[in-house]
């Protein structure tokens, strides 16, 4: 029995469609040179952090092996996790108010896909030229000139990101003892491994992957219309302005024609870096890098018309018809005012913690080998085994004091001296009288004090024999 032959229309749809190319094109004007400036400001901190230095140490120095991360004068301990939870609360806090209020303007201006993929496009057109040159360099058979332009790309494109690995790893070890280990061929296996893991990443996403990385690999696409509503500042098409969009002369009477003020150029599609056409309304795959408004701006004004046919609006605003003053009035609306004052309440807190916080910290453990012991005299000893941090950058001599029992003395350890920056582990010894008090668990505190840095108490358990 034969089988019949599938309809054409069915045979001819592929399982998988692979992405097209984008070659979007450069474009000056006002959000271009944003753009510009953000990727200097931001490349700028992130290159030049590592070679900073504070008290003969890096500035910016993560140093896991000592466990210990330097912030300028900051000294930070795995104990000050609480620091790094406050940290992301806010970033997140103010990327959901960022967003609320302005749309996906992280994403096009300051993101570092966005400011990679930038730099890495800036180097393309250097080395294959404009995007009509490099669409014709593509299609065009190999030859000498098509392969030197090609290699000279990787070569520039693989240079920037070694860079960027070995400034990556340079926060973690300091990047002058790091360029000397990779000058002489001997650097550790892992700033070795986070070299090339970075270089790779940097490499292919901003490289090759580029707009599929804001498509589908990053959540904050998929996620983002949770926090849009229709007063959200967006880049938005004023279709009753364009449409029926067409060609004509610069001269002609485009409303006798029954035309919009599109001219159907289609410069908004070539120069958007993820490819998309935003007169089809707004769509997830929008970063708000206003590519297309400096690109349209241009064509209208050569055509003599007002700017603005594309632009940064909102829904309400596009419907309606609002001026600039309009648009900000709705800027402060319950959604925004919930993240403003979560955002404000955890800086608040956050720097009002690194400022009233104590530059040592201290640890006490019971020795639960002995609870509690007779000694010379009849008194009643405890020990307990005390850490003290000190996160200045000086050594410091601390003096220790015990209270909560009468007659309560630290018989030995008062004193005890701390390298800057170090942690070290002490024993302690507390006596009492053995008539002191009543048999049992009894709550006492240990006061730990430095000239220079202030006091911390600890409360402990004093154990009394029965």
């Amino acid at each position: 029995m034969n089988t019949p032959p599938a309809p054409a229309s069915a045979a001819a749809t592929p399982l998988f469609a692979a992405a097209k190319k984008v070659y979007a094109r450069s474009v000056t004007g006002l959000f271009a040179k944003w753009r510009w400036a953000l990727v200097w400001f931001t490349q700028i901190i992130f290159f030049g952090l590592p070679w900073l230095t504070w008290g003969g140490r890096p500035a910016v120095w993560l140093d896991l092996e000592g466990r210990r991360f330097y912030v300028f004068s900051l000294i930070l301990y795995p104990q000050d996790v609480i620091y790094l939870t406050a940290i992301l609360i806010i970033s997140a806090m103010a990327l959901f108010l960022f967003t609320a209020v302005a749309g996906r303007q992280w994403c096009g201006y300051a993101c570092p896909q966005t400011v990679y993929t930038e730099i890495y496009m800036w180097m393309e057109r250097l080395a294959e030229g404009e995007r009509n040159a490099r669409m014709k360099l593509d299609a065009a058979p190999m030859s000498a000139r098509k392969l030197g332009r090609k290699l000279a790309k990787q070569a520039l494109w693989i240079a920037f990101a070694l860079w960027c690995g070995i400034t990556l790893v340079g926060y973690f070890t300091p990047i002058r003892e790091l360029l000397t280990s990779l000058a002489h061929g001997t650097p550790g296996p892992w700033e070795t491994f986070w070299v090339f893991f970075y270089a790779f990443a940097t490499y292919g996403n901003a490289g090759h992957m580029r707009e599929q990385v804001c498509k589908y690999m990053c959540p904050y696409a998929r996620f983002q219309s949770a926090m849009f509503d229709k007063d959200t500042l967006i880049v938005t098409y004023d279709a009753a302005r364009g449409e029926p969009r067409g060609a004509r002369a610069k001269k002609a009477d485009y409303k006798a024609q029954g035309l919009g003020e599109c001219i159907n150029c289609t410069l908004c599609v070539q120069v958007c870096p993820v490819g998309i056409d935003i007169r089809n309304g707004l769509q997830y795959e929008c970063i708000s890098c206003a590519a297309c408004i400096d690109a349209c701006d241009s064509v209208m004004d050569k055509m003599g018309y007002p700017r603005g046919l594309i632009r940064y609006s909102t829904e309400n605003g596009v419907a309606n018809g609002w001026s600039r003053q309009q648009l900000l009035r709705r800027v402060l609306r319950p959604r925004v005012l919930v993240y403003t004052a979560i955002l404000a309440a955890v800086t608040i807190a956050l720097l009002a913690s690194i400022a009233l916080r104590t530059p040592f910290k201290v640890d006490i453990v019971r020795d639960r080998a002995a609870l509690a012991r007779i000694v010379a005299g009849g008194r009643i000893e405890n020990i307990y085994r005390v850490q003290i941090m000190n996160a200045a950058e000086a050594a410091h001599t601390f003096t220790l004091q015990a209270q909560g029992l009468p007659g309560l003395e630290v018989a030995a350890g008062r004193t005890v001296e701390v390298p800057a920056a170090q942690a070290k582990w002490v024993s302690v010894r507390l006596q009492t009288p053995y008539d002191a008090a009543a048999p049992g668990a009894h709550p006492v505190t240990l006061r730990i004090s430095a000239p220079q840095l202030g006091e911390v108490t600890e409360k402990t358990i004093f154990m009394l024999p029965r």
